[in-house]
């Protein structure tokens, strides 16, 4: 089981992300599962804690990515939930973790390491 969940959502080019306050490194929504928790409640928490306004239809898991960043050495335990069918507001609800959100084109952007294994994945150039 993935230790934490990540939507990925596409609308007309451009992903649906999130700004950590911490290094304003820019990232997909969601983050760690509870204890008996599974992958889809706990992407649905997530998003409900740090974009309240967001609806979401269709949601699919993609995969489990399981693996070890080649430049932090951090291992990666997240299943990625797809959807094309997000709207509503993009107001945040966790201000002290994420201070922007926003529909983003996928290069030229500072990524967490996660994230731009995601979107290489997803998103070759």
């Amino acid at each position: 089981m993935a230790k934490s969940s990540k939507l990925v959502a596409a609308k007309n080019g451009r992903l649906l992300l999130v700004r950590r306050r911490r290094d304003k490194l820019w990232m997909f929504p969601g983050g760690r599962k509870h204890a008996g928790e599974s992958e889809r409640k706990c992407l649905y928490r997530e998003i409900g804690e740090e974009l309240p306004k967001l609806k979401l239809r269709t949601v699919k898991l993609w995969k489990e990515v399981k693996g070890r960043n080649g430049k932090s050495g951090k291992r990666m335990s997240d299943a990625i939930f797809l959807t094309r069918e997000a709207s509503g507001r993009l107001k945040i609800g966790d201000k002290k973790e994420i201070d922007k959100a926003a529909w983003r084109k996928p290069r030229r952007i500072r990524l967490t390491p996660t994230s731009r294994y995601i979107r290489d994945k997803l998103f070759p150039k």
